[in-house]
């Protein structure tokens, strides 16, 4: 009934937190460097991660992980001075976008590409004059993350052990 907090489950959502704040998506992608910016990235990771275990169909994601994650975003959100009203309201909205996201990441069209860049489009405006090259740039980092993950043991993705930098 009530979400219990634990600590020694962050490894993953730690992981996700670093990965979302490599420079190249900063600096290279020109993503403009912002809370929502960083979610999205959060959910893109974690939606890349979900989808390697389902595609590897050896076992499910475990819920008390996913749940955690989406504590620790829940935490992170009050740190920022939400209240609990505002609190819920931008849950409710975070959990709609990971959601969509999930559904839309997986490119069923194009035989080259893994990840959708439409979807992409749709939650990653890049800063510049040609964005849809930065657009194009972020799906094939998306495409090397899912493989480089899929190569990954399931129990060393949990535990956040993602040594993926580009």
């Amino acid at each position: 009934m009530f979400s219990t907090y634990k600590a020694h489950s962050n490894f993953l959502y730690n992981k996700l937190v670093e990965l979302s704040r490599n420079i190249f998506f900063y600096d290279k992608i020109k993503l403009k460097d912002d809370f929502e910016t960083r979610i999205n990235l959060i959910f893109a990771h974690m939606c890349i991660i979900l989808i390697v275990f389902k595609d590897k169909k050896k076992e499910e994601f475990p819920q008390d992980i996913f749940d955690n994650i989406f504590l620790n975003i829940e935490y992170h959100i009050r740190e920022l001075g939400y209240g609990d009203v505002a609190v819920n309201k931008k849950m409710k909205t975070l959990l709609r976008i990971f959601y969509d996201m999930l559904l839309k990441i997986r490119s069923t069209k194009n035989k080259d590409s893994t990840i959708n860049k439409i979807a992409l489009e749709k939650y990653f405006r890049p800063e510049s004059n040609n964005p849809k090259q930065l657009i194009e740039d972020l799906a094939n980092y998306f495409d090397k993350f899912y493989y480089f993950c899929f190569e990954l043991n399931n129990n060393s993705m949990l535990k956040g052990q993602i040594n993926y930098y580009i």
